[in-house]
This record gives structure tokens, C-alpha cells and sequence, in this order.
């Protein structure tokens, strides 16, 4: 399987530490398996820290998913309730909770896949973390939208089964 990352970078080694935090999924290296939407990231890293757009092409196994040695997360590419309380505490620096399987702060999975929130869902998120809608309105809201995947990896023996195989420019 071929997976990108959008930034402004032609990255030579992936270093965890660099990673921001309070991300959807936590701290981690994010990729796609949709080329347009990494050179859409790509573009807006490069317009907000400058540089020229880049994305880097990795291969990974296939079943990268099914790997039985990883502990890894997959909310498919539908959002639900559970994805929707997973990116909301990951997203929240207040959040302390770590034992809590709804949170990756402290890297419990080595993989996460799953739907990318957009800022149309973040206007959901909001409203639902401030009581202005419920749980269900909150899926209900989500149920419509348009969504693209994403795949981060939080650990090192999870970023070793990234093989850097290009650029794109």
C-alpha cells in the first residue's frame, strides 16, 4: 500500500519528537492514501511555514492494518461515535485520562486509522464539548459528510514499517 505525507519537507527520517501534539489520533507521523489530499496538505504547510509544497511517498505492507505484533486502532473510514470522542480527548490539552482507550497521548497504539476531521466537524465537536447538542446530534451531523482517511503512526516500531519510496513536487 502507498501512503503520503503532505508538508514542506523532503524528509529524510521521521523523528517522533517533532511531531505536534493534541493532534485527531495524538502525537504522531500522519499519512494518507489520497495523493490529493497530501499535496492539499502540503500547500497549506507551505503557505503557513513556507517552503515549497512536498509530499513524501512511503510504501507499507499491505495488510498494515493486521499486523498481530501492533496495537492498532481502526475506525474505518465512516466517522461514529467513538471515533468522535477519540479525536475530541486527543485534541484536548485538559484531557488527563490516560488509561482511557479513547485517548493516545500516551502512544497505548502504535497505529490509528480512521476518518480526517474536518473543520466542518469541528464545528460539531465544539458545540458538543460547550452542551449544545447531544452525543446523537453530534453523529447525526457527521453522518453527511464527506470524509478523507488518515493513518498515523506513534511508535518507532510502527514508523519502521514506513520505506520512503519518493517525492512528490
Amino acid at each position: 500500500m502507498i501512503l503520503y505525507h503532505g508538508t514542506n519537507l523532503d524528509i529524510q527520517s521521521i523523528d517522533l519528537a517533532l511531531c505536534r501534539p493534541y493532534k485527531d489520533f495524538g502525537r504522531g507521523f500522519y499519512t494518507t492514501e489520497l495523493s490529493e489530499q497530501a499535496q492539499k496538505m502540503a500547500g497549506r504547510v507551505a503557505k503557513i511555514y513556507g517552503g515549497t509544497p512536498i509530499v513524501n511517498v512511503y510504501e507499507v505492507p499491505d495488510d498494515l492494518l493486521k499486523i498481530p505484533e501492533l496495537n492498532i486502532m481502526n475506525f474505518g473510514n465512516i466517522p461514529s461515535g467513538n471515533w468522535a470522542l477519540f479525536v475530541m480527548n486527543n485534541r484536548n490539552k485538559y484531557f488527563t485520562d490516560l488509561g482511557n482507550m479513547n485517548c493516545n497521548f500516551d502512544c497505548k497504539y502504535d497505529i490509528v486509522s480512521g476518518p480526517i476531521a474536518d473543520d466542518d466537524m469541528t464545528v460539531l465537536f465544539r458545540q458538543y464539548q460547550n452542551n449544545m447538542i447531544t452525543l446523537n446530534m453530534l453523529i447525526n451531523g457527521m453522518t453527511y459528510k464527506e470524509t478523507t482517511s488518515q493513518y498515523s503512526f506513534h511508535t518507532e516500531r510502527a514508523i519502521k514499517l514506513l520505506r520512503k519510496v519518493g517525492v512528490l513536487l
